[in-house]
């Protein structure tokens, strides 16, 4: 069965806007089942086909004569000898909606889109399976605890246990393991570690050994939630720390981790410039550390930081899944030790937000947020604690305890 994902009216407004839409994201989140979906009647070709492949390699001057627009080419990243080929014939026909491409080797990818296609393509990052999603929740305005925000969002609600945001966590959401419960977790995901090596990883930078990555890419899970600390991954692995760099790019670029960035201006020079590292899909993060079963997890001493890093992904789902390719998230911490785990900045307002994995929040977890209100040429607007209590209750002014499925 189909689960309708949020991205789709943003991917159908693009091809109206633009010549090309470009979908990328981690492997396996469902990107070509999307676009199937979307472009339902117009042609489709896969780069995974070796003859297709060969042919745009070889003859790209003639593949559009054979494979005429608009067309669904997927995989696009391994035949970016077809990017000048789709360029000239925008530009010779100055059509919308003629080329729907999908691939989920965004760092090989996007070089040749900014060289070919820079102003003709609309882009989007597709993730996992949203909670939204997942629950059949229409609601599909990116996350702000502002009073409109609440108010709207209620009437979308879900009933979300306990019990089941923690599996949530723990299994992921990769569609696959979410519409198929009785899959085996660890064999979907060491499959899915194992091909992600292969087919993204190693042929495109010539990573000679895979051994040392996969404990890299443990490494950084077991770090997340976590500030960046390049040398000690590097002397964790026992690479140099260039390599560790190289290593850690490739991962924020194929979406598998997300490097929040501290939220500096010209009157926070005490603040840090070292950003937080989150895996984007818990259930790899689970894997990778070996936290086998979510009794385990959610008891275990990192469970806070893979709530957090829950929080963060949906929250960057809500934007990526508007089209916002950079959504508007910072965190803030100074030399004083004085953290603040989310701050989105809208429109010039910051709305602190703290996430705690208990169910009973206390005033005193708003007590960072008056470091805002000491910075001059900063305006502070609502904010909140995310965590597992199930009602949304106003702790202090207009900062509130936020459930979870209030996301």
């Amino acid at each position: 069965m189909y689960i309708p994902r949020h991205a789709e009216p943003a991917v159908e407004q693009l091809s109206k806007m633009f010549g090309a839409v470009l979908v990328a994201g981690p492997r396996q989140v469902g990107k070509t089942t999307m676009l199937k979906k979307i472009t339902n009647g117009i042609n489709y070709t896969t780069m995974d086909d070796m003859v297709m492949l060969t042919s745009a390699r070889e003859e790209s001057g003639t593949f559009f004569m054979d494979n005429p627009p608009p067309v669904f080419v997927d995989e696009i990243q391994k035949a970016p000898e077809l990017f000048p080929q789709i360029k000239m014939i925008l530009d010779r026909d100055h059509k919308k909606g003629q080329f729907f491409m999908c691939g989920s080797q965004q760092f090989k990818m996007m070089k040749n889109v900014s060289e070919s296609l820079a102003g003709r393509i609309g882009l989007i990052t597709l993730l996992g399976f949203s909670l939204r999603e997942t629950h059949s929740v229409d609601f599909d305005l990116p996350f702000l605890p502002t009073d409109d925000y609440f108010s709207e969002r209620k009437r979308h609600l879900a009933s979300i246990p306990y019990d089941e945001v923690w599996e949530a966590i723990h299994r992921g959401s990769m569609p696959e393991l979410c519409e198929n419960p009785d899959f085996d977790w660890q064999m979907f995901y060491g499959a899915y570690v194992r091909t992600y090596i292969e087919r993204d990883v190693r042929d495109l930078t010539e990573i000679g050994d895979t051994v040392k990555f996969t404990k890299f890419m443990t490494a950084a899970a077991a770090t997340t939630g976590q500030l960046l600390n390049l040398a000690s991954l590097a002397r964790d692995v026992g690479i140099s720390q260039p390599t560790a760099d190289r290593w850690m790019s490739i991962l924020v670029a194929s979406n598998l981790v997300y490097l929040l960035h501290p939220y500096s201006n010209n009157i926070t020079k005490r603040a840090i410039k070292t950003p937080k590292l989150y895996f984007l899909d818990t259930g790899l993060a689970t894997y990778l550390t070996k936290w086998n079963t979510v009794d385990v997890l959610k008891n275990g001493a990192m469970a806070g930081a893979f709530f957090e890093s829950f929080v963060v992904s949906e929250v960057i789902k809500s934007y990526y899944n508007k089209g916002i390719l950079e959504p508007p998230l910072y965190f803030y911490r100074d030399k004083d030790m004085n953290e603040i785990d989310l701050l989105i900045d809208d429109g010039g307002v910051l709305y602190p937000i703290e996430i705690k994995k208990h169910a009973d929040p206390q005033k005193r977890d708003l007590d960072a947020f008056s470091v805002l209100d000491k910075l001059t040429g900063v305006k502070r607007g609502p904010g909140g604690v995310i965590c597992l209590y199930d009602n949304l209750v106003t702790l202090r002014g207009k900062d509130h305890a936020i459930p979870v499925n209030y996301l």
